[in-house]
C-alpha cells in the first residue's frame, strides 16, 4: 500500500479549484492528457476527490473509451496531433496533468504547444518531463538547480515543452509544476526481455549511473504535485537508488534466476546494440530527491529498486 498522505490532503483542494467547478459537478474537475500506464495507475488515486476527464486520441465507442470509463474516468476524444479536436479540452478542468509524450521526430514538441494554446488562465498544470534534459553529467550528484543540457533529440523535445509551458504560465498566470522523470519501472516493466536476449552491458569502469522511479510512485508524486507543488517549480521524481545500469540489470537477473549480461567495453558494445540503446548508455547522472520529500512530503512505496524486488518475492 502507498503511504497515506496527510488526512488534510484530500480536503485541502485549493479554493481556486473548488470555486471553478460548476454547480452541476459534485466534485472539482481534473483532466489527464496522455492516460497511458502511469495515468491508469493515477486514476484510482483521483476518482474519489475529482471528476476525472481523460483525453484520448481513440474515437468514441473504442475499447479505450470503455477502459477509461471502467476506471472511473470520463473519456474525451481529443488528439494533440489534430488541432481541430482540442476545443473539447478548452476550459474543461482547472487542473491538468500532462503525461503525453512529444512526437517521435524533430527538436520541438508541437503537441505541448497546441495544448498550451487552449489552456485557460490560472490553470494548475503538472507536466511529466524527463531527467534526460540534463544530458551526460559524468555521474555527478545534483539537485534541480542544475541547468539543462540536452544531448539527444528526445531530450531536446522535452526542453522545448518545458520552455513552452513556462512561457504559458508567465503569460496566463498558470501554476506549473514540472516533474523530471528517469527510467520508469514496475513489476511488469522490468528488463526481462533484454536479459533473455542476452543484450550486453558496459564494463563497470565505463558504466553509467542511472535513476529510477516505480510507475505507481510516479502516479503518487503526480497527485502530490497537484496539492503541494510550488508554482513554476521543478521536482526530481526519482527514488533513492544509486545504481549503475549494469548493476540494475544484475539485480533483476539474480532475482529471476536469469544470466547476468555480458560486460563489454563501449567500443565493442557499440557494434552489437542499436544507436538509440547506446544513447541510453551514454549519459551518467545521479539526481537528488530531497525536494519531493521536503516540499511534496513524499514517502515512496518503493524507495529503491531492491524494495520492489523484495515485494515481488513476498508475493
Amino acid at each position: 500500500m502507498l503511504p497515506k498522505t496527510d488526512m488534510n490532503l484530500s480536503s485541502s483542494i485549493s479554493s481556486s479549484i473548488a470555486s471553478s467547478s460548476t454547480a452541476r459537478f459534485a466534485k472539482p474537475r481534473i483532466l489527464i492528457v496522455g492516460c497511458g500506464d502511469v495515468g491508469m495507475r493515477l486514476l484510482p488515486m483521483l476518482v474519489r476527490q475529482f471528476r476525472v476527464f481523460a483525453a484520448t486520441s481513440q474515437s468514441p465507442g473504442s475499447a479505450r473509451f470503455s477502459e477509461l470509463r471502467a476506471a472511473g474516468a470520463t473519456p474525451v476524444y481529443a488528439d494533440l496531433d489534430q488541432v481541430h479536436t482540442l476545443w473539447r479540452l478548452a476550459g474543461l478542468a482547472p487542473t491538468v496533468i500532462h503525461l503525453a509524450p512529444p512526437p517521435q521526430n524533430g527538436n520541438h514538441d508541437p503537441r505541448t504547444k497546441r495544448l498550451a494554446a487552449i489552456l485557460p488562465e490560472k490553470t494548475r498544470l503538472v507536466y511529466i518531463s524527463t531527467t534526460g534534459v540534463y544530458g551526460d553529467c559524468g555521474g555527478a550528484v545534483f539537485d534541480e538547480t542544475r541547468p539543462v543540457n540536452p544531448i539527444n533529440v528526445r531530450a531536446k523535445r522535452r526542453v522545448d515543452a518545458e520552455r513552452c509551458l513556462r512561457q504559458w504560465a508567465r503569460r496566463r498566470g498558470g501554476r506549473l509544476s514540472i516533474l523530471r522523470v528517469p527510467g520508469i519501472y514496475a513489476e511488469d516493466r522490468l528488463p526481462i526481455e533484454r536479459l533473455q536476449k542476452a543484450t550486453p552491458a558496459l564494463i563497470d569502469a565505463e558504466d553509467v549511473y542511472t535513476n529510477h522511479i516505480h510507475a505507481k510512485d510516479l502516479a503518487y508524486l503526480s497527485k502530490l504535485a497537484i496539492y503541494r507543488g510550488t508554482p513554476n517549480r521543478v521536482y526530481h521524481a526519482v527514488d533513492d537508488s544509486a545504481l549503475k545500469m549494469g548493476e540494475y540489470f544484475d539485480l533483476v537477473a539474480d532475482h529471476f534466476g536469469l544470466a547476468r549480461p555480458q560486460r563489454l567495453p563501449r567500443k565493442e558494445l557499440a557494434l552489437s546494440v542499436s544507436p538509440m540503446l547506446l544513447s541510453f548508455m551514454s549519459e551518467s547522472r545521479r539526481l537528488k530527491n530531497q525536494r519531493i520529500k521536503i516540499e511534496l512530503g513524499a514517502r515512496l512505496e518503493f524507495p529503491d529498486v531492491e524494495s520492489c524486488l523484495r515485494h515481488l518475492s513476498r508475493n
